[in-house]
């Protein structure tokens, strides 16, 4: 019964995107990305589609999606939704295995609902990678420390796309913080490395197939955050477009850093303490939460990792935090505020203002449950998965 369901939810928001008419534009971005690729053309200097979108990943991405030159429009698009459905099955998979859920009926029902969530329906409609990501680094956290292949798929992840480098950097001030208080080597430092190995070749990799293009992004276009967006765009649901829309600026500048600095130590702060008590789950979600939110920019199909927040929530005793935060991202309240041309989130009131800032407001508050969650009796845990 609960595959079926699946299977039906699945045919339904397959058929809702076609009646839809998505246009999957950021799939189409990474296809002229390959293509630029292939012809040996300037990565950097590409527009493409009918809004001229430039490619803002690192030149890693690039050379993996080479591939979807070989296919035609039609088919691409249906092999990217039914390889992004199949990769929320498995997101599932794994952020129940995270919290200690192992029933296999359960994926099919959470996965049902789960399909249906802003950030996967706009992932989808756009044809993105967080899925695909998202999934990289789970399967990554959920490998025994002394695997030879710890730290991989965040290595490969942050290649791709540079937000998952703080779940190396968490795993590293784990493993330090757990060193100076035992006096003895720990695994967690060991996964850092292999992250950062994995980043690493990954890149040299790229930079010796597309020399001129690694150079010109590693030296510039990595520090030009305008070339995503406008700060202030209503999907822009990180620190810095919350406060660009709160204070009707484009540029919220010294609030912006200050507040990033708050949020970025106080979030691994509670992912390291998280950790060091065996609490891998909340760690985990506490990173990735700290991640959309101090990044410039977070789209709202990034918080993907809505999925296991809400997981861990229910399963934790927080039903009521759970099913808030399965309201707020299902409810897509987020484009009900005047939103696209002429910029009218640099003037939006309170109540469009509280719209438009909801799933920031979600992380913020999932960091302070999940920092009051660690007053609790400390868990004696060697190797921290829950």
């Amino acid at each position: 019964m609960a595959l079926g369901a699946c299977l039906f939810s699945f045919t339904a928001f397959w058929l809702a995107q076609r009646a839809a008419h998505v246009s999957m534009i950021d799939l189409m971005v990474y296809r002229a990305e390959g293509a630029t690729v292939r012809a040996g053309g300037d990565l950097y200097a590409l527009r493409t589609t009918v809004a001229h979108l430039p490619p803002t990943y690192p030149p890693f991405a690039a050379l993996l999606f080479t591939p979807l030159t070989l296919l035609g429009t039609a088919s691409m698009r249906a092999l990217a939704t039914a390889g992004n459905l199949a990769l929320l099955v498995v997101f599932v998979r794994l952020s129940l295995r995270l919290v200690g859920h192992t029933r296999v009926e359960t994926v099919w029902w959470a996965a049902a609902v789960a399909v249906w969530c802003e950030p996967v329906w706009t992932t989808l409609r756009y044809g993105q990678v967080n899925l695909l990501l998202a999934v990289l680094v789970l399967w990554d956290l959920s490998r025994r420390p002394a695997d030879r292949w710890a730290g991989l798929g965040i290595g490969l992840a942050t290649a791709v796309k540079l937000t998952p480098a703080l779940f190396a950097v968490f795993l590293l001030a784990a493993g330090v913080t757990y060193r100076v208080r035992h006096g003895c080597a720990d695994h967690r430092l060991r996964h850092a490395r292999g992250a950062a190995a994995a980043f690493a070749g990954a890149t040299v990799l790229a930079a010796a197939v597309l020399p001129y293009d690694s150079w010109r992004f590693w030296t510039r276009m990595v520090f030009r955050t305008g070339r995503v967006g406008h700060a202030e765009e209503t999907a822009n649901q990180a620190l810095r477009g919350l406060l660009a829309r709160f204070l009707h600026t484009p540029d919220p500048g010294a609030p912006w850093a200050a507040a990033v600095a708050v949020v970025a130590l106080g979030g691994l702060a509670v992912a390291v303490a998280a950790e060091l008590r065996g609490l891998r789950a909340w760690a985990v979600a506490a990173c990735a939460v700290t991640a959309l939110l101090v990044s410039p920019v977070s789209w709202s199909h990034h918080w993907v990792w809505c999925v296991p927040l809400m997981l861990l929530l229910g399963t934790r005793g927080h039903r009521a935090a759970a099913l808030g935060t399965l309201l707020v991202f299902c409810s897509y309240a987020l484009w009900w505020v005047p939103h696209g041309r002429g910029r009218p989130e640099l003037h939006q009131n309170g109540i469009e203002l509280t719209l438009s800032a909801l799933y920031g407001g979600v992380g913020l508050f999932f960091l302070v449950l999940a920092g009051t969650s660690l007053r609790g009796p400390r868990r004696n845990q060697a190797v921290t998965n829950e």
